[in-house]
């Protein structure tokens, strides 16, 4: 797995074990049954996204691959532990907000670009048609 996807999924490891122990009770290094079944969902979602290491945060990304109870579930953590972060783990927590501000980007983008050809071509068709 690439740096950029090694350190977002122990960035949301981070953040789960905080929101489990001060929202749980659970003790450190556990997690609660429903805390880990998050932790294993987001794993799974970061193992088969297709942006790769070019990855953008999940709040900017276009392809929302969380299903709705999951997708909430995640936003309540980030909710809870994004602003704690940057004290109990600033590095991790300023790396975070950084990676939140690129862009998305295909793995393949030989494949986007000739999508991009074609959508130019037909627009510039379209507005070549007489009225």
């Amino acid at each position: 797995m690439a740096n950029r996807l090694t350190r977002e999924r122990k960035t949301v490891g981070v953040m789960i074990a905080m929101y489990c122990q001060d929202q749980h009770g659970s003790e450190p290094e556990s997690l609660c049954d429903e805390c880990r079944e998050l932790l294993e969902y987001a794993d799974a979602r970061l193992e088969r996204c297709p942006f790769g290491p070019k990855k953008p945060a999940c709040a900017k990304c276009p392809i929302h691959c969380y299903k709705p109870a999951m997708r909430e579930k995640i936003r309540e953590v980030m909710k809870y532990a994004g602003p704690r972060m940057l004290k109990k783990h600033p590095i991790m927590g300023i790396r975070h907000l950084i990676d939140g501000r690129k862009k998305a980007h295909l793995k393949d983008q030989s494949t986007e670009k000739t999508n991009q050809v074609d959508r130019d071509e037909t627009t510039q068709s379209d507005t070549d048609m007489p009225i």
